[in-house]
């Protein structure tokens, strides 16, 4: 399948020029062209091996996601203001506005 990154590597190689992802999507489709899934698997792809890397491999490959907690998702911004101590830093009661 041709995708928007490859076809600026391609431009990029064959012609000196630069291209963004978007600029060769835009251009591919301006010229006619869509992206293409092939209608078929390939003639030497082996489904008990594939099989057997699933079971065996993938489990271990495949990273578990992060647990779950409580506060934010930002490294740098902490969890909820429900979560802190009254009179911290950042808090709106503890230095009142004039």
């Amino acid at each position: 399948m041709w995708t928007g990154a490859r076809v600026a590597t391609l431009i990029g190689r064959k012609f000196h020029v630069s291209y963004s992802v978007s600029g060769a999507t835009r251009l591919m489709r301006r010229l006619g062209f869509t992206p293409q899934i092939p209608a078929r698997r390939a003639a030497e792809r082996d489904e008990q091996a594939v099989g057997a890397w699933k079971k065996a491999t993938w489990a271990e490959v495949k990273a578990p996601g992060r647990p779950a907690t409580d506060g934010s998702a930002s490294r740098t911004k902490p969890g909820s203001p429900a979560g802190r101590r009254r009179g911290a830093r950042g808090d709106a009661a503890a230095s009142p506005r004039s």
